[in-house]
């Protein structure tokens, strides 16, 4: 959780209030030793902020057993 000052809150408030919307994780202000907390009223689908990963093998992870990486890793060290 990420935690902040009241004058960063002041001086960043709508990039602070947009990152809780995004992320859905609560944001926690300390003011002289107590502590406050902004959170989200609807919960967030984490999955919407996955990034698309267009070389991520997918499949069935025990096929991984049978590549052969030969051609694609140069193991000849220095």
């Amino acid at each position: 959780m990420k935690s902040v000052t009241p004058t960063e809150l002041r001086s960043n408030l709508e990039n602070l209030l947009d990152e809780v919307l995004k992320t859905g994780m609560p944001l926690e202000i300390d003011r002289g030793g107590k502590r406050l907390r902004i959170v989200p009223v609807e919960t967030t689908n984490k999955l919407e902020n996955l990034v698309y990963r267009p070389n991520a093998i997918i499949g069935d992870p025990d096929e991984l057993v049978d590549i052969s990486w030969e051609q694609e890793v140069n193991l000849d060290l220095p």
